[in-house]
């Protein structure tokens, strides 16, 4: 369990990012806390020069749908990277180990498949104080994180 805030990092490490494009695919599930996701990342991205007509959001049901609307934008071929932003919290069905590993599952496969990195930006919590936690707040924001790792690796070489 992270201890410290996952959000903080060098930014001289990171690359200017003005002539990049990205997608972010959003959960409207558990909406509050991907929401403050979908924030950080944005954020993030425009801190290192990438341009508010270069970030694309597509909203989705929950985070099984994230892999379908990841593949959706993928196929435009006009995107650096897709950042996929989901929250799935530990509840009393084995529900919560179906959707997280098809997820994980899929993101991998698009990771595959396609030229185009896709950041995996899903919480998979045991409670919704955990998930408060990591999009925000004791812990940071989940959403820095995974901007930073989608500048990365679109500039990858």
């Amino acid at each position: 369990m992270a201890t410290t805030n996952l959000s903080d990092y060098n930014k001289t490490t990171i690359p200017n990012a003005k002539s990049l494009r990205f997608g972010i695919v959003v959960s409207e599930w558990n909406k509050t806390i991907t929401e403050n996701l979908y924030q950080g990342a944005k954020t993030t991205l425009q801190e290192h020069g990438t341009l508010e007509d270069n970030i694309t959001r597509l909203d989705v049901p929950g985070s099984y749908e994230l892999i379908y609307g990841c593949k959706h934008l993928l196929k435009k071929g006009k995107f650096d990277a897709i950042i996929a932003i989901g929250c799935v919290i530990q509840g009393e069905t084995k529900h919560f180990d179906f959707v997280c590993d098809a997820v994980s599952q899929g993101v991998k496969d698009l990771n595959i498949l396609y030229d185009t990195p896709t950041i995996f930006c899903v919480l998979t919590d045991n409670t919704l104080q955990q998930s408060i936690d990591r999009s925000g707040g004791k812990h940071g924001n989940k959403g820095v994180e995974c901007a930073v790792a989608a500048l990365k690796m679109a500039t990858l070489t």
